[in-house]
């Protein structure tokens, strides 16, 4: 996980409180140093060294002091990643680092900087899928970015336009609360839809002895909840030209984990929670249609107060929505929904762990 550039002392304590690591496991997290000086040592102690990965700015790595303090890192296990698009083989190897990072909005390292390395490298504020393409092909293999939202459409326009009926016929029957044979219809006529549903209900993540083979068992054994759920989810699950998941998958996850969350932590009752998950999952869907959300919100039967934050940010919905689409919430912001810094951070590691369970098991 890539944590932004942002304060490194509260960033560091965050970690080292509320159980981050066992949330976030098994990612690594890559914690921007601006100034390895101010790093407090007390802190420090308390991260996990394996799991914990630094990004230094280039510039500083000619600095003696700071190549002995990397050198003490490196002997507790800490790893590092050296930051700039100017950075190489030789500034790498005066702190020990084995990977680049740089910020894919500027200027990109060559391919001799990025060979001798072991890596992985990263870059990061991607800005869209044609970027992120060019940056594969340079061999950089972690990325962070917007690039899942601006994610280039690859099917033709009479598929396109199946596909999207079919979608939006499927949300009306999960959001008016459909029967099981109902449901079975267009998960039939979707092949990859139905493969992701079977594929997720057989995984070790339910547990069920006996393999599931048909969609009535799949309805039966998880519930009609966590069925709904499920389903408004795999809607992101369908696979892409190139074989892969569609780049929205993690983040309409986090969304609808953390809009949950958030919805509990401040004593939501189980249907106040639904509606906050499917505001949170739905609130992708004109980007993954490729449609205005006022269009696609007009066929679905939706309660008021989730159309209401989908259209207009605007209810307590729309507030927690407008909260969890931003990467860095305001203190303001966080003030307007009622919700202090810990409740925020401990909805977002749910969200994380929660993430990471769909997306191995998808």
């Amino acid at each position: 996980m890539h944590v932004p550039q942002a304060s490194t002392a509260p960033l560091l304590a965050a970690l080292a409180a509320a159980d981050a690591y066992a949330f976030l496991a098994p990612l690594d997290c890559i914690i921007p140093l601006a100034d390895p000086h101010g790093v407090d040592e007390a802190v420090l102690a308390q991260l996990a060294p394996q799991r914990t990965i630094f990004r230094l700015p280039a510039h500083l790595a000619g600095d003696k002091q700071i190549q002995k303090k990397c050198q003490q890192w490196r002997d507790a296990g800490y790893r590092l990643i050296l930051d700039g698009a100017d950075a190489g083989p030789v500034a790498a190897a005066q702190v020990d680092a084995r990977a680049l990072s740089f910020d894919a909005s500027g200027a990109r390292p060559a391919l001799h900087q990025l060979l001798p390395l072991a890596g992985p490298h990263l870059a990061y504020n991607i800005a869209d899928a044609g970027q992120l393409a060019v940056l594969q092909e340079l061999g950089v293999s972690w990325f962070a970015g917007d690039y899942a939202l601006h994610h280039a459409r690859q099917q033709s326009e009479p598929e396109d336009a199946t596909s999207r009926r079919r979608l939006l016929a499927l949300l009306g029957l999960l959001a008016r609360d459909a029967d099981a044979h109902e449901l079975e219809v267009p998960l039939k006529q979707d092949p990859s839809l139905s493969y992701h549903l079977l594929k997720l209900v057989n995984s070790a993540a339910f547990g069920f002895t006996a393999p599931i083979t048909s969609f009535s068992q799949a309805i039966t054994l998880l519930g009609r909840r966590q069925l709904q759920r499920w389903l408004q989810l795999l809607l992101y699950a369908r696979q892409q030209d190139d074989g892969k998941i569609h780049a929205l998958l993690p983040l309409a996850a986090v969304r609808a984990a953390q809009m949950e969350a958030l919805c509990q932590l401040r004593g939501g009752d189980r249907d106040a929670q639904d509606l906050a998950f499917m505001a949170g999952v739905f609130s992708l869907l004109d980007v993954l249609l490729g449609m205005p959300m006022q269009e696609i919100i007009a066929t679905l039967n939706l309660a008021p107060e989730v159309s209401a934050a989908l259209l207009e940010r605007n209810g307590e919905l729309g507030t927690l929505l407008a909260l969890v689409e931003s990467a860095a919430p305001p203190p303001e912001g966080l003030r307007r929904a009622g919700i202090d810094g810990e409740t925020y951070w401990r909805s977002l590691l749910q969200a994380y762990q929660w993430a990471i369970q769909v997306s191995r098991n998808l």
